[in-house]
């Protein structure tokens, strides 16, 4: 058991050192831009839709005070 273990292991190391394709560190800090940029666009459209609907729903509610 103790030797699969072992192999695990091996295998898993050499797997990420040869055969796994790693980003750039240029491609890297280009993903988390868009990442961030599109996470905060995002952000802000639902913060504006629930804004337009809260105003929208609080008016149409005084309408029937």
């Amino acid at each position: 058991m103790f030797q699969r273990i072992t192999n695990y292991f091996r295998e898993t190391r050499d797997e990420l050192m040869n055969k796994v394709s790693w980003p750039s560190w240029g491609e890297l800090t280009e993903s988390t831009t868009i990442v961030i940029v599109a996470s905060v666009l995002f952000a802000l459209v639902i913060w504006g839709m629930d804004s337009a609907l809260g105003i929208a729903l609080t008016n149409f509610y005084q309408l029937f005070k």
